[in-house]
């Protein structure tokens, strides 16, 4: 027999069933998946060893948590993942507003019907993935919206005076009782709405309009909140913060490698674009980076953060804009072109929240820094460094290519120029060739034209070549040769 099967308070006391608090719950769980090895928080890349075993340690207490960071730093995602730890399902009293359970009823519903009906009490069940409540704190919350108020018309239909508890309409909190209740953005939560919460986390009680109920709600409470909120729209009052027991910082992935992990995870893509359009390594990488480098820019507020979900959208945007080139020229299969990165501007300029000299440039112009940056960042992992000052008719490993400039005027090339046509004119450069041949032996094949184009967007980067923008694509040339047709 299922346990779910049991539809009585006689059959759930003859069962054996032992009543846990939900932090009871949460606590054994994560115990027994510890101790078995097992992946405790599944999907939530970068924290293994920062704030996941911080989260651990929390939950083991039996503490409320508040998650402490900037925005997109999987703050939310960690407290849904908690639903994971708590038991498949719990036992409730059959009609009852706040979840009682029928071995510990708290509310006046459930002690009268457990007092009149005794062992036939009927049950239900509760599954977990019912049991997780989230409620973004913005100013207008009440404490009738958390905790509750007086409904007249309840006391109207009944005919109950005021005075009477039973004219109660329930807020989100009680409502929740027995679960993991969420509230993001907690410094949003005006003052006097977060001193509704101390007896609820402390004293176990509640005030509803001069009604003081004793009902010790059995709840985790996980608030989340960004540490600029502190001084930009409000901050935790004192007290509350004192009643949270663990305060826990995030923070954003600290390697390429994790940010690939996380943004290829959370992409939402479709078969058709995954068959379609080839994503070289070092494309990837090179999306990433652009978010490196923004939370280092001098153009970007860094204190409101980067998230997470620039790189997300912005490999979304990527892939699309290769995707559409193919479309429009009836191809079936294209790979990803560095002039394709054009396309994932809208996905940054959203994003960012600049400075004034980032304002002064235009989030398009700061948009396409970032780029130029992440190439610059990455070019000498690949080739060797290029120096700014070199020897006169000294030759490096760039001449050939930058002669070659010199000598042909460079070349056009269009956003939307077929995959032959591309590769016919990137293959038309031998010096191209012959670097990468040199210097990256090992690269696969249908990786080599991504290659030169990234070879050539970094001469731009060390000012050996110019890049000029026109409507239709990009044109290369001799950096003096460019400078001579200005004049």
């Amino acid at each position: 027999m299922k346990i779910e099967d049991i539809k009585t308070l006689g059959e759930l006391k003859k069962s054996g069933y032992e009543s846990k608090s939900i932090k009871d719950e949460l606590r054994l769980n994560l115990r027994q998946k510890i101790k078995a090895g097992q992946t405790t928080f599944e999907g939530v890349h970068g924290f293994e060893n920062t704030v996941i075993p911080e989260l651990e340690r929390a939950i083991l207490s039996r503490h409320n948590i508040n998650l402490l960071g900037l925005r997109g730093q999987a703050k939310t995602r960690l407290a849904r993942k908690m639903v994971e730890l708590l038991d498949e399902y719990i036992p409730y009293v059959s009609g009852s507003e706040i979840n009682d359970d029928p071995l510990k009823p708290i509310s006046r519903f459930a002690k009268d019907i457990i007092d009149l009906k005794g062992d036939d009490t009927p049950i239900s069940w509760l599954h977990r993935s019912d049991r997780f409540f989230e409620k973004l704190a913005t100013p207008d919350v009440t404490v009738a919206d958390l905790i509750g108020d007086v409904d007249p018309i309840k006391a109207a239909n009944l005919k109950l005076s005021y005075a009477d508890d039973r004219v109660i309409h329930f807020g989100m909190i009680p409502r929740a009782n027995r679960c993991i209740f969420v509230i993001n953005e907690l410094p949003d939560l005006q003052a006097r709405i977060q001193v509704a919460l101390f007896n609820i986390l402390q004293e176990g009680d509640i005030q509803i309009r001069g009604f003081k109920l004793r009902m010790p709600l059995d709840m985790q409470f996980v608030f989340t909140a960004n540490p600029e909120d502190y001084t930009n729209r409000g901050s935790i009052v004192t007290p509350l913060k004192d009643r949270i027991g663990s305060q826990i910082l995030t923070h954003y992935p600290d390697t390429i490698k994790i940010a690939r992990t996380i943004t290829e995870q959370e992409a939402k893509l479709d078969t058709l674009q995954n068959d379609m359009v080839y994503v070289p390594s070092l494309a990837r990488d090179l999306l990433e980076q652009v978010s490196f480098e923004a939370r280092e820019s001098e153009y970007i507020d860094n204190k409101s953060g980067i998230s997470a979900r620039l790189s997300i959208t912005a490999f979304e945007n990527l892939l699309s804009t290769a995707e559409r080139r193919a479309l429009k020229n009836g191809a079936d299969k294209t790979t990803v072109r560095l002039s394709d990165f054009m396309g994932i501007i809208p996905a940054i300029t959203g994003k960012v929240e600049l400075v004034y000299e980032g304002e002064q440039e235009g989030a398009a112009v700061v948009a396409q820094h970032l780029l130029g940056d992440a190439i610059h960042t990455f070019f000498p992992a690949y080739f060797p460094k290029i120096e700014k000052l070199e020897k006169q008719d000294e030759k490096t490993a760039y001449t050939d290519i930058i002669e070659w400039f010199f000598a042909e005027s460079g070349f056009e090339l269009l956003d939307d120029c077929t995959d032959e046509e591309y590769q016919r004119i990137l293959g038309s450069i031998v010096p191209l060739e012959i670097l990468i041949k040199k210097y990256q032996p090992q690269l696969a094949n249908e990786d080599k034209f991504f290659m030169k184009e990234f070879i050539l967007w970094a001469l731009v980067e060390y000012k050996k070549l110019s890049k000029d923008r026109f409507s239709e694509g990009y044109q290369f040339k001799d950096i003096y040769g460019s400078f001579i047709s200005k004049l």
